[in-house]
């Protein structure tokens, strides 16, 4: 008698969610970070979706998510560091809208695998690597990132900070580019107001861009470069795909009756 075992299914499909930029670079360096992603974990499927901007779009990333007319099903990871409008609204309005099951992880940050990434690219432009208790009194850091007018926003990115003062052993003060205060200059006279003189930027952006470009402009001292394509990045989106996957089965765990043998799809 032969048997026939039904194949696993596969696992969903990984789509980061990049917000999209007109520099160049930007694309550039999430193309680098996908292929990181895919080093660490082959055979798992992994696309590219942008909310804005650049190609491909979002939907049209979820659209083409489906084979021989059946729906695929995708986590998406949004390739952004905090709980802003885009997080809440604009990618769960878009994964609803998809023909693939869809589940939609947390935004990067706040964690410490970010850290490890701001850590490394502060040594990168000169940061000491172990700078004695008389350094540590006269050094401060801004942490550069892009703002929102939500306030989780702000509490995710003065996590991080807070995350990273513990590391460094220095005060880190949160900045913005837009739509939040304080600015970066604004950071800099208060860490100089407390007697803080040799002042680094942390830039806390994905890549490249206008925003890192403006912040860096202001950094009294050293102003170390975006995120980008770290190791740490990688492993982060990596987490965040498996960690909404878990919760999404512990959710189903507590949901079905046992035996029911119901398999609810990914929801939004």
């Amino acid at each position: 008698m032969t048997s026939h075992r039904t194949p696993p299914e596969p696992p969903p499909t990984l789509v980061l969610v990049a917000h999209g930029s007109r520099d160049p670079r930007t694309l550039t360096t999430v193309h680098a970070l996908l292929d990181r992603v895919r080093a660490l974990r082959p055979g798992l499927p992994v696309r590219l979706g942008h909310i804005e901007l650049n190609a491909p779009l979002l939907p049209d990333t979820l659209a083409a998510l489906g084979t021989a007319g059946s729906p695929g099903s995708a986590v998406l990871v949004p390739l952004l560091l905090g709980r802003g409008h885009h997080v809440k609204h604009d990618i769960p309005a878009a994964a609803a809208a998809a023909p693939a099951r869809t589940l939609v992880a947390a935004a990067l940050g706040p964690h410490p695998l970010l850290v490890d990434a701001l850590h490394t690219r502060l040594l990168e432009a000169g940061w000491p690597p172990a700078p004695g208790a008389a350094a540590r009194v006269r050094a401060g850091v801004v942490l550069a990132a892009a703002g929102s007018r939500d306030p989780d926003s702000a509490a995710d990115t003065g996590r991080t900070a807070a995350l990273l003062a513990e590391r460094l052993g220095v005060p880190v003060v949160p900045a913005y580019a837009s739509a939040a205060a304080p600015t970066v200059p604004e950071a800099v006279r208060a860490l100089a107001a407390r007697g803080r003189r040799r002042i680094a930027l942390a830039s806390y952006f994905t890549a490249p861009g206008r925003f890192h470009a403006e912040s860096a402009r202001a950094a009294p001292w050293i102003a170390a470069a975006p995120l980008g394509a770290h190791p740490a990045m990688a492993r982060l989106v990596l987490h965040r795909y498996e960690e909404a996957r878990e919760l999404e089965e512990a959710r189903t765990r507590t949901a079905t009756p046992a035996g029911s043998g119901a398999r609810p799809l990914l929801p939004v």
